[in-house]
């Protein structure tokens, strides 16, 4: 009786388990909805911002600007990871994809510094010895243009003071609920060819960018820069979500699963039990009679 009542503690346990497990999983559904949302509400704003700045380096032929600048002349060149890890675990291999790729990308020599974005990736790398420019204290669950800007401000204020000569950004690219690749994407020093003219001939039209173009891409640059680190926090949100999901579900599978081989080893335990029962009745019953 007692291997019976240790089966009943254990499916109790594992019950209130997929109670958890499921909820979660809803919850990571509800979110990724809003994720979705939030990219697609604010895409076509970046978009237009990328397209203007387009517009004006294939019209400027003869453009020099600040953030074009490779600096090849330099020695040795800083390198800057914006590393964006989940503010929690649960979630599959999501979390561990980005350290792995962190730590395979950010050079070892001195040159490598990283900017960090979540609990998880905070606690690594502080235990680290990589040089960790910033860690910003942002909520990875409701990423916001605000939190975006606040980020692409400091890493420009990096980038023209010359402390980085590179910025990265180290994140999971959502492909679809089932394919979850973490990237690094290289955003500064800006590359032509990020802005390269769309299909079809350029309209012959004559365009004046007052007072210039290099003022002009001042203003866009700051915008254009924190789309990019908006679009990858958003998308690392639901690429979170996403895996938490696929994880919750999986783990729910493996509860029910575990219900059904506890329900059948209980059953036969009972039927033992009762089977035993009765043979001891029977067997009295038979000595009395004699």
């Amino acid at each position: 009786m007692a291997n019976m009542r240790d089966i009943r503690l254990r499916m109790k346990s594992i019950r209130q388990t997929l109670q958890i497990t499921n909820a979660m999983k809803l919850i990571s559904t509800s979110k990724l909805r809003r994720a979705k949302m939030q990219l697609e509400q604010t895409e076509p704003y970046f978009n237009k911002i990328r397209e203007t700045m387009g517009d004006i380096v294939r019209r400027s032929q003869d453009l020099q600007y600040r953030y074009f600048d490779k600096r090849l002349a330099k020695p040795e060149r800083h390198k800057a990871y914006l590393v964006i890890t989940g503010d929690k675990g649960l979630a599959g291999g999501y979390n561990h994809n980005i350290i792995k790729l962190t730590e395979e990308s950010c050079p070892s020599d001195g040159t490598g510094f990283l900017l960090l974005i979540g609990n998880i990736g905070k606690r690594y790398f502080l235990r680290r010895s990589y040089p960790i420019l910033e860690s910003f204290h942002f909520s990875t669950s409701v990423p916001t243009v605000y939190e975006a800007k606040e980020i692409s401000d400091y890493v420009l204020e990096q980038f023209d003071s010359g402390a980085i000569d590179e910025f990265h950004i180290v994140f999971t690219r959502m492909y679809s609920s089932v394919k979850l690749v973490p990237e690094v994407l290289k955003v500064l020093p800006l590359e032509l060819g990020d802005f390269a003219p769309p299909t079809g001939k350029l309209a012959e039209t004559t365009i004046a960018y007052i007072p210039s173009p290099e003022a002009v891409l001042d203003s866009l640059v700051p915008k254009y820069l924190s789309g990019v680190v908006y679009g990858a926090m958003v998308e690392s949100f639901a690429s979170e979500q996403s895996a938490r999901m696929t994880a919750m579900d999986s783990a729910s599978k493996n509860a029910q699963e575990m219900l059904e081989v506890l329900q059948l080893t209980y059953n036969r335990a009972r039927q033992t039990a009762i089977t035993q029962e009765v043979t001891e009745i029977v067997a009295g019953a038979m000595a009395l009679n004699e």
